[in-house]
Order: structure tokens, then C-alpha cells, then sequence
């Protein structure tokens, strides 16, 4: 009963053939994600998008006290302040030359069509706005 089990249904070469099917489906998968995740990283960055997530949702947090008419404890207040203070820093090296930023304002110039003047901020470095 046990030699049943041992012998393949098929010849190597049908298991070989599938296995490379399967890894060109795979490979062809992954390209396709990691073309989405590169291209969205050209717009704004996954650390920045992550950390202005994070400091929404502690403003969020600030804003289910004050809602319940309460004053947030002191240490989501230094939370706040420490966010505020790290987003301008992020904010301010996406900026400068070579930053994310930077090229997408840039690039963003050229459109005679913007409400907003883009071009009044590049050629700065990282000083405060």
C-alpha cells in the first residue's frame, strides 16, 4: 500500500513546469506591487504617510477628551508637541534640494494652470517657512 503513495502521478517534468508557472505568477505579482509602492513613494514618502497617520490619530485622541468637555492629560499634550515639532522637521528635509518634495514642487511649476504659486519656495534650504 505504501509504494502506491511513492510513485508520482505525474513525470518530474510536469511538477518542474508547474513550479516555474507558479514562480513566473509570483514574480510577475510582486513586480506589479512593488511598481504601485514606488510609484506612490514619488508622491509622498511611506515614512512620512505613517507618521502623519500617527499624529492624526493622536490629535484624534486630544479631540475625544475635549469633546467630553475635558482637558487632555499633560502627557498627550507633550505627545502633540513632540509631533508638531517632528512633522516640521519632516517637512522641512522634504523640502530641501533632493528632497521628495522639493521634486514634486518642482515638477508642479510647470503647470501654468495651479491655483497656488509653487515656485515661491524652491531654491530654499531647510530655514523655517
Amino acid at each position: 500500500m505504501t509504494e502506491e503513495f511513492e510513485k508520482p502521478l505525474h513525470p518530474d517534468s510536469v511538477y518542474i513546469r508547474r513550479c516555474s508557472e507558479e514562480l513566473t505568477s509570483i514574480r510577475q505579482m510582486l513586480s506589479k506591487v512593488i511598481n504601485y509602492m514606488v510609484d506612490a513613494e514619488s508622491e509622498v514618502p511611506e515614512k512620512m504617510r505613517r507618521f502623519i497617520m500617527y499624529f492624526h490619530d493622536v490629535h484624534d485622541i486630544v479631540n475625544v477628551y475635549e469633546e467630553r468637555g475635558h482637558q487632555p492629560p499633560e502627557h498627550i499634550k507633550r505627545e502633540m508637541e513632540r509631533c508638531d515639532d517632528r512633522y516640521r522637521q519632516l517637512l522641512a528635509q522634504a523640502h530641501t534640494d533632493g528632497g521628495v518634495f522639493e521634486k514634486v514642487r518642482r515638477e508642479m511649476a510647470s503647470d501654468p494652470e495651479n491655483r497656488w504659486d509653487h515656485t515661491r519656495l524652491l531654491g530654499k534650504t531647510s530655514k523655517r517657512e
